[in-house]
């Protein structure tokens, strides 16, 4: 296999239109169109930057991808070209009045493909360039610039579709901003902690908001501005001008602000529920009992949205106010919808689409406790918030990692089971009909990588949209050949089938699925007075936004009132693991048929999703042995008999070993994916170089710690 150098991934993400696409082979039946060589794209003299934007895209897809070269032409009055021969004519409803009507909301487009030319209108500029995007996807899919006759109108469900980067933690170069446009995504989220500073450094906002405008898309600032004052404190309209209202004066074309708990916490003045002090305010050494204001959904949240919504709109009276209450899932549902029931109407509500729900398997019950696809959703706790927020009349959003991602596998660029996937697409459409759903953010800070899961989410999130089963056929077809397809949705199917099976928990999505098979294995009880510390911790880049830190090492069940104990649950998800990972087997052993039958001009990428699939099996297996693990250890704290205890030593010896096994057969695969093991907060986490350090930190339990606990027992 061929080993990429460090971030070479950022080569594919960069690359929208990939190169040769076109199957000569392929061509147009009576009822289709070829585009031809020496064919010209059509817009009006008074075309906007975005219009230009979109047809030199255009240009360049037909060359890329399908090798062949079209004119671009402006034009005076294009309406009287709309006929022209050989054309494709772009236009909006201004320019083409004769669609007026037939475009009813924005975003929206109509395509009609003729018999010697395609025209394709738009209600405004975005809808037009998901047009012409949506000509690239049906071209994609026949592979060949050939088009049906006819004509379809379609429209976006949800606006916005916000997303993350993926490129890198609040980097968008421009290539990637197209991509994201392609997928249509239509909004950015980046973090902000003041006028053009993120998390990560300084940002000149206001170029980012020109640039991403190019390709259709707004951007929403994600606010991590923490607030030390109460807003009824005397001089806070001051203190929440110079913060809130600073970021807008300073960049008021922003299309809003995402406000969180968990990021932007106030010293809120409900002390019977929380501490009303910031958690960075929690200095006594000792854990409290209460949650700080930042997870707990206090009375005073109107007052402070109040607040920050008069600082804000005092510079951008457009600006939306997004209210997320991400970390309020697992508090009394009558606090939640009180604080809804109470919420200001001219303000966003945001809610978390398939987090805190309980999922009860043999005896053992275990919340959802953070993003996941094994659950595709809707919860409980979204269920009811939105039946809130519609009876409010107030206007909901989702948090539904419809980009392709969850918390599941931290370090993967997407989660290739397209089937439960489309389990939550169903259940997201029947929000937007039940609950009038209508904005999306569709990842969190490991942002996007254009993947099947993507597209598929693209094709459901419009109307009208193909059958999903059908569409994932297609692509199959389209990225596999049409003799390994089958095999190919085969995989997909048993990996779908598989996450049924994965574990939801704290110390799992925060410790071996969050970073995989460079988990490290702790040795307790920890005997030596070398390891006294217990402190474990990930090797990461001095540059990583968070690094290790949002990696738990010392495994063992994170336990609260919603959930079995571990000794519970740990024998259930060992079985239900074992389950996971041969299924998981099954779907590689059908992705390798697939690469058998596979052209060799698509087996390139076709091969990453088998390492990727490699990778994730990896990290089911890391799971699995530290469950195993715990229990052994458990096991041994407690036995008083020396045979009995040297026995278990020598079951805690062949499962180290085994988990050494497992990291190395992961190295090669990371080595040809560069994309494999890195996040962008957290960056390189399970790279050839930690699958090393993992190996050598096991090697070192073995021979130094095991060895020193097993002489103990001897004495």
């Amino acid at each position: 296999m061929r080993k990429e150098r460090p971030y070479e991934f950022r080569k594919d993400l960069d690359q929208v239109h990939r190169k040769d696409r076109r199957d000569f082979s392929v061509t147009a039946s009576g009822n289709e169109l070829t585009v031809e060589n020496g064919w010209k794209i059509l817009i009006d003299a008074a075309a906007s930057e975005l219009l230009e934007t979109t047809v030199k895209d255009l240009q360049d897809y037909f060359f890329t991808s399908m090798n062949i070269s079209v004119m671009l032409c402006k034009i005076e009055d294009i309406a009287k070209h709309a006929g022209e021969k050989k054309s494709i004519v772009l236009g909006t409803v201004r320019e083409l009045p004769g669609f007026a009507g037939k475009l009813p909301a924005a975003k929206s487009y109509w395509l009609q493909v003729n018999k010697d030319n395609i025209v394709l209108c738009g209600s405004d500029d975005r809808g037009l360039a998901q047009g012409a995007y949506y000509i690239e996807d049906l071209m994609n899919l026949k592979e060949a610039p050939v088009l049906e006759k006819g004509e379809i109108m379609r429209e976006s469900l949800f606006s916005p579709r916000m997303t993350h980067s993926g490129w890198g933690i609040d980097e968008f170069p421009d290539a990637h901003l197209n991509a994201i446009a392609h997928a249509g995504m239509d909004a950015i989220l980046v973090f902000a902690e003041g006028p053009d500073l993120t998390t990560v450094g300084y940002m000149d906002f206001n170029d980012l908001i020109d640039r991403a405008a190019k390709y259709g898309i707004d951007v929403y600032l994600y606010s991590y501005l923490k607030s030390s004052k109460h807003p009824s404190e005397k001089d806070a309209a001051e203190y929440y001008d110079g913060a809130y209202g600073r970021l807008f004066a300073a960049c008021p074309r922003a299309k809003g602000v995402i406000l969180v708990g968990e990021s932007c916490e106030f010293p809120s003045k409900d002390t019977a529920n929380t501490t009303g002090k910031l958690q960075t305010a929690q200095d006594e050494g000792i854990r409290p009992v209460k949650p700080s204001p930042g997870w707990w959904p206090c009375y005073d949240y109107p007052e402070w949205l109040e607040m920050i919504k008069a600082s804000v709109r005092k510079y951008s009276p457009e600006a939306e106010i997004v209210f997320w209450t991400y970390n309020w899932g697992c508090t009394p549902e009558k606090n939640r919808l009180a604080l809804i029931n109470s919420l200001p109407e001219d303000i966003t509500l945001q809610v978390t689409f398939e987090m805190f729900e309980q999922i009860r398997t043999n005896g053992a019950v275990k919340p959802v406790m953070d993003y996941s696809i094994t659950f595709p959703g809707p919860g409980k706790y979204f269920a009811s918030e939105a039946a809130a927020a519609k009876k409010k009349n107030i206007r909901l959003y989702a948090m539904t990692n419809t980009g392709g991602m969850t918390w599941d596998f931290g370090t993967v660029p997407y989660i290739p089971v397209p089937q439960q996937w489309t389990k939550r697409h169903d259940a997201v459409l029947k929000a937007h009909d039940d609950w009038g759903l209508c904005g999306l953010m569709e990842s969190h800070h490991y942002g996007f990588t254009p993947s099947v899961i993507g597209e598929l989410s693209k094709w459901r999130y419009w109307s009208p949209a193909p059958d999903a089963t059908e569409i994932l056929k297609r692509i199959a077809v389209r990225d596999f050949g049409k003799a390994a397809a089958p095999h190919a949705v085969k995989a997909w199917d048993l990996w779908s089938e598989a996450m049924n099976f994965v574990p939801v928990a704290n110390e799992d999505q925060y410790g071996p699925l969050r970073i995989g098979a460079s988990y490290p294995f702790i040795f307790h009880p920890d005997i030596t007075r070398t390891f006294r510390s217990q402190t474990i911790n990930v090797p990461s880049a001095e540059y990583a936004h968070s690094g290790s830190a949002i990696v738990k090492t010392f495994y063992h069940p994170f336990e609260n009132e919603q959930q079995s104990p571990g000794a519970v649950r740990y024998p259930v998800e060992i079985k239900a693991l074992k389950k996971a990972a041969a299924i998981w087997q099954n779907g590689i052993d059908e992705l390798e048929k697939a690469l058998e039958l596979t052209p060799d001009k698509k087996k390139l990428k076709a091969g990453k999703m088998l390492g990727l699939g490699k990778f994730i099996l990896a990290a089911l297996i890391t799971a699995l042995h530290c469950k195993q693990w715990w229990l052994l250890n458990q096991k041994l704290l407690l036995e008083s008999d020396v045979e009995t205890a040297l026995a278990i030593v020598d079951k805690i010896e062949a499962l180290l070993k085994e988990e050494i096994s497992n990291a190395e057969k992961l190295i090669p695969w990371v080595e040809a994916d560069s994309r494999l093991g890195w996040e962008p907060s957290m960056e390189y986490m399970t790279d050839r170089k930690h699958l090393e350090w993992k190996i050598r930190h096991a090697r070192q339990v073995l021979e130094y710690e095991l060895n020193t606990y097993s002489t103990m027992l001897k004495l």
